[in-house]
């Protein structure tokens, strides 16, 4: 027996694909990095020389030439959290459709997470970011991206003196929809139960907020709106009926069970976003009232827990998917040429009646 041989398979090249379909190695290059100009048809007899052969693309060579990366980042404000896992896939199918990859982290509501994964980012030469910003007291590295030419679109909330793109749902009037159905049921007093409204008075707040066109907080423009519906009925603000709890499950559940015990308690409940939503079913079922009938739930975000519950949840569904959908196309559309002034997008959001909420009293 001879000696075995070791024998290896080459990889494809560009001069392969490029003989193979009958153009030039510097043609092929062009048509398979998408830069500089080449013919349909050359473009075709390329792609499809490409993948007979097997054939992989070298990004980063080519972004040595073009300067992009074909990759967009997604700085979400809590991955683990099912409203951004959502957006995050619209974003990542809308990436994919345009041949984009996307890479992703996570701000956990820090600025100073946020700052330094926008800088990590940066160093990999994403071509865009898509952002939800923790808030407008560190907003200076998304200034810097802007100075230097990087396209930036928000979603889910905005930066006060940032003029970008912005993908948002209108949670002012999403609000005051549902709060006004809870008064129609004949709902007089109407609790809120919110997060990072500040110290001082929340009636004081929540009438500053009010007025701000545009709230960088989703849970303050939803406390707005809760205030436009009570202003809308004719019913006064109670402070004793708002809740400010702290982002964590534990805390603004028992903040909740508190505000239960008292002897004017709230006839009907509305939380600003899936977790104080969580928070505030799991107080209501450890309280000994009847659910509904003693006291009524209006949730935000329509979560799968939400149709297996008993009672289930009445709640304002908000596109979490479209938000990011809209925001990868407006990111793809700026990375085309786009120079038109930045745009705000406001999606609708939904009410959705289920068996949580009925008139004080009983159903």
């Amino acid at each position: 027996m001879g000696p075995r041989r070791d024998v290896r398979l080459r990889a494809p090249t560009l001069g392969d694909v490029a003989r193979e379909a009958g153009v030039s190695p510097s043609t092929a290059a062009r048509a398979l990095g998408h830069y500089g100009s080449v013919s349909p048809q050359a473009r075709s007899r390329t792609e499809a020389a490409a993948s007979r052969l097997g054939y992989r693309h070298n990004r980063l060579a080519s972004s040595m030439i073009t300067g992009r990366t074909h990759t967009l980042a997604f700085v979400g404000a809590d991955i683990g959290n099912v409203f951004f896992a959502q957006a995050l896939r619209g974003v990542a199918d809308v990436a994919h459709e345009a041949g984009l990859e996307v890479v992703i982290a996570n701000s956990d509501e820090d600025p100073a997470l946020e700052l330094a994964a926008v800088r990590t980012l940066e160093e990999r030469r994403v071509d865009g970011f898509i952002i939800a910003p923790v808030g407008e007291g560190a907003s200076d590295h998304i200034a810097g991206l802007l100075a230097r030419g990087t396209p930036v679109v928000f979603f889910d909330r905005s930066v006060p003196g940032i003029d970008v793109d912005a993908v948002l749902i209108d949670n002012v009037q999403a609000a005051r929809s549902g709060v006004q159905w809870l008064c129609s049921m004949g709902h007089k007093r109407i609790g809120l139960i919110t997060t990072g409204l500040g110290d001082g008075d929340p009636t004081e707040l929540l009438e500053r907020i009010a007025f701000d066109p545009r709230p960088a907080s989703t849970t303050d423009a939803r406390g707005a709106g809760y205030l436009a519906a009570l202003r809308a009925a004719d019913l006064p603000v109670d402070p004793s009926l708002i809740v400010d709890a702290a982002y964590s499950r534990r805390d603004a559940a028992a903040a909740v069970a508190d505000l239960l015990r008292r002897d004017s308690r709230p006839t009907a409940l509305f939380t600003v976003d899936n977790l104080m939503t969580l928070a505030t079913y799991e107080a209501i079922q450890q309280s000994g009232l009847r659910f509904p009938e003693d006291i009524s739930l209006l949730g935000f975000d329509d979560l799968e827990w939400t149709t297996i519950v008993r009672p289930t949840l009445s709640v304002i569904a908000q596109p979490a998917y479209d938000l990011g959908a809209t925001a990868a196309r407006r990111l793809l559309d700026r990375l085309a040429g786009d120079t038109a002034p930045p745009q705000l997008s406001l999606l609708g959001a939904t009410l959705i009646e289920r068996d949580s909420v009925c008139p004080p009293g009983g159903c």
